[in-house]
């Protein structure tokens, strides 16, 4: 597997309330096949391309460690190094919501740019 690079888009997802009917929302307007994907007590959702059966996105619960995350498509975008992007964020006028979550041998955080829109930034 090619190792991502600085700027690129790692991944996709969604974050509502009602992940089940929105997933099946996807499917019925773009033909989005959904794979249940455990999160112990209740399944998030695996978004596959109905062409190849590639994984293309998340559709997730707001519970948990998710549960402020808002209900709208987001990208999770690669940084050299987490800590300096968040600080850089706050100096442009963005903010930082929440705290840093691990994933993998990495991290990411939620920001809000200036003018009020989301990311997801990995390590």
């Amino acid at each position: 597997m090619e190792e991502s690079k600085p700027g690129q888009i790692l991944w996709h997802d969604l974050t509502v309330e009602n992940a089940e009917e929105v997933s099946d929302f996807y499917h019925g307007v773009l033909g989005w096949e959904k794979e249940g994907l455990s999160m112990d007590d209740y399944d998030d959702f695996m978004i596959k391309s109905s062409k190849d059966g590639d994984v293309v996105a998340g559709v997730c619960h707001a519970r948990g460690v998710n549960k402020a995350l808002p209900p709208q498509w987001l990208m999770y975008v690669k940084v050299v190094n987490l800590d300096e992007s968040l600080a850089k964020c706050v100096e442009l006028g963005g903010k930082v919501l929440g705290d840093k979550r691990k994933m993998g041998e990495g991290y990411y955080s939620l920001i809000q740019d200036p003018a009020g829109a989301y990311m997801m930034l990995c390590e």
